[in-house]
C-alpha cells in the first residue's frame, strides 16, 4: 500500500498532471469571464441592432411535445459569439507575444568578447577573427 501511495503522489507531481491541473483551473475562469462578455455587453449590443430573441421559438409536435428549437438556435449564435471573442483574445495575446519576443531580440547583445584576446567578435562566430583562437561555447 505505501508503494501504491508514493507511485500516486509521483504522478500527481509530476510537471505535467500540475500544468494541465492548472491549465484546468484557468480555462474555467476564463471561461466565466468570456460568457460575463458575452451575455453582459456584446449580446445587448447585437440585440439593439437585430432585435430578435430567438428564446421563445418552439414547435408543438402532435399536441403533446414541445421542440424549443428557438432556445437551441441562441445557443448556437452564443456558442458563435464566444468562439469570435475567444479568438480575438487569442489573437490579441499572440501579437503582444510576438511584440515583446521581437523587443527581448532588440536587447539580445550583438557581439560578444572573446575570452583569449578580449576583442568584441560576432555573438554567433566560433572562431576570434583577431586573435584566431577556437572559441568553445
Amino acid at each position: 500500500m505505501k508503494g501504491f501511495i508514493k507511485e500516486f503522489k509521483d504522478f500527481v507531481c509530476r510537471g505535467n498532471v500540475l500544468d494541465m491541473a492548472v491549465g484546468v483551473i484557468i480555462g474555467a475562469a476564463f471561461k466565466d469571464i468570456v460568457t460575463s462578455l458575452v451575455d453582459n455587453i456584446i449580446s445587448p449590443v447585437i440585440g439593439i441592432f437585430g432585435g430578435a430573441n430567438f428564446d421563445s421559438l418552439q414547435y408543438n409536435l402532435f399536441g403533446k411535445a414541445i421542440i424549443n428549437y428557438g432556445a437551441f438556435l441562441t445557443a448556437v449564435i452564443n456558442f458563435l459569439i464566444m468562439a469570435f471573442v475567444v479568438f480575438l483574445i487569442v489573437k490579441f495575446v499572440n501579437t503582444i507575444t510576438k511584440l515583446m519576443a521581437r523587443k527581448k531580440e532588440e536587447d539580445a547583445p550583438a557581439t560578444k568578447t572573446c575570452p583569449y584576446c578580449k576583442s568584441d567578435i560576432a555573438i554567433d562566430a566560433t572562431r576570434c577573427p583577431h586573435c584566431t583562437s577556437e572559441l568553445s561555447e
